[in-house]
């Protein structure tokens, strides 16, 4: 049998991994700016802030994305974390600040879904070696986070060493890069960013226990990251004002 030829692709192309969040909408901004055709990958893994996968898809076409999947991988059947029904979202006080987690904290709280980038990475590295895709986008922040392993620049550069080795791409030199251009930006830096790019901020989601209507809790650690980080950039968060 004939090997399978690479077709190189006209176009620079880049799976971004969406998730509906600030984070992920902002570096999909980034990526568009620097030329690249986006093509979004969103994964139902059986969060149940499922209302984060209509925002992705508000961004995406926000974005001019070239194509979105969304993509069913019930991690719910594995359990393992309040993210998808295990157990209750911690949640605390919103002008509790010194409760809000940082990248010196060594716990990992229950929110963290085992593996979960490592999944979403695995499936979004197919996809863009399909595609002939040279760049994997991922939001992942290790400032202003929950604390997740799998946020982390170790985990990011592992990752993308992987790349090298388990594909065809890898093999004939060319594998993908696993780009997260927010890894070393504070919360308040991110925002600041997807403000001077023009990301509609109110088309994103970050609440792990909205209610029923998709508002904001203001007690989850997701929620209280993101208000110190409009606080700190000194922009209004549109989710918050009168109308948003």
């Amino acid at each position: 049998m004939a090997p399978v030829t690479r077709n190189e692709p006209t176009e620079k192309r880049a799976v971004v991994l969406l998730s509906g969040g600030l984070d992920s909408a902002t570096a999909s901004a980034m990526a568009r700016r620097e030329g690249w055709a986006l093509y979004g990958l969103t994964v139902r893994y059986g969060q149940v802030h499922a209302c984060e996968i209509d925002a992705a898809r508000r961004i995406a076409a926000s974005l001019g994305f070239v194509r979105h999947i969304e993509l069913d991988v019930d991690l719910k059947q594995f359990g393992g974390s309040s993210l998808v029904g295990v157990g209750e979202i911690p949640e605390q006080a919103l002008s509790s600040a010194s409760s809000v987690p940082s990248a010196t904290s060594s716990a990992v709280p229950s929110t963290y879904v085992p593996a979960r980038n490592t999944v979403l990475l695995s499936l979004a590295l197919a996809w863009a070696e399909t595609l002939a895709a040279s760049r994997i986008v991922i939001g992942v922040n290790a400032i202003d986070y929950s604390g997740y392993p799998d946020c982390r620049p170790e985990f990011v550069a592992a990752f993308e060493y992987l790349a090298t080795l388990a594909t065809r791409a890898g093999l004939e030199g060319h594998a993908p890069r696993v780009w997260a251009p927010l890894q070393q930006l504070s919360k308040a830096a991110i925002i600041r960013a997807g403000v001077e790019l023009g990301v509609d901020f109110s088309l994103t989601h970050s609440c792990y226990h909205p209610g029923p209507e998709g508002r904001p809790c203001g007690r989850c650690d997701s929620c209280r990251i993101r208000a110190q980080g409009f606080a700190e950039a000194g922009v209004r968060d549109p989710l918050l004002s009168p109308g948003g």
